[in-house]
């Protein structure tokens, strides 16, 4: 039930789940359960933070550019992607596809669900740990990013089993 399309064609109205390589299954089933119960297909994407857009065709088709000209790995996780979100939504009789979008990823995802008038936004924590920490506080969360910068309804799935209220959020090791 999937194929995998350009931004510019992704189907209106489509409930939208960001997934990153060996990410849970349960983002996209839970996203899955949500597009089901709206009545809409859902579209997973998946960001390629190597590359930017140059510029868009008046049909919204985007140009890119690698930041490093010997880096194509946004394909490679694409097609892993795509082969773990098929293995977990076989069952589940929704209607997906796949796209790529390029960038910063709470940007790029702003952007997709304004483009396709999106009714919601489903995306996971990220593990926790000290380098997740440090990145979190430099950048942001993708979730937290999204929740400031745009007026669509986030889910976000948590990947983690739950944290102790004594304990801190962020393991030290």
């Amino acid at each position: 039930m999937s194929d995998t399309q350009n931004a510019a064609t992704a189907p209106t109205g489509a409930v939208i789940a960001a997934i990153i390589p060996d990410q849970p299954a349960r983002v996209v089933t839970e996203a899955a359960r949500y597009a089901k119960l709206l009545g809409t297909p859902l579209v997973v994407v998946h960001v390629d933070v190597t590359r930017f857009v140059t510029y868009e065709d008046p049909d919204g088709a985007p140009h890119t550019a690698p930041i490093d000209i010997n880096v194509d790995a946004g394909a490679e996780e694409l097609a892993e992607v795509t082969r773990d979100v098929s293995k977990a939504l076989e069952a589940t009789g929704v209607e997906w596809s796949t796209t790529q979008l390029v960038g910063d990823p709470a940007l790029a995802i702003k952007h997709f669900a304004n483009k396709i008038d999106s009714p919601l936004i489903v995306l996971g924590t990220r593990k926790r740990g000290f380098g997740e920490s440090v990145r979190e506080f430099f950048t942001g969360s993708v979730a937290a990013r999204l929740s400031h910068r745009q007026h669509r309804p986030l889910l976000v799935v948590p990947i983690d089993e739950p944290v102790a209220d004594d304990k801190p959020i962020f393991d030290e090791a």
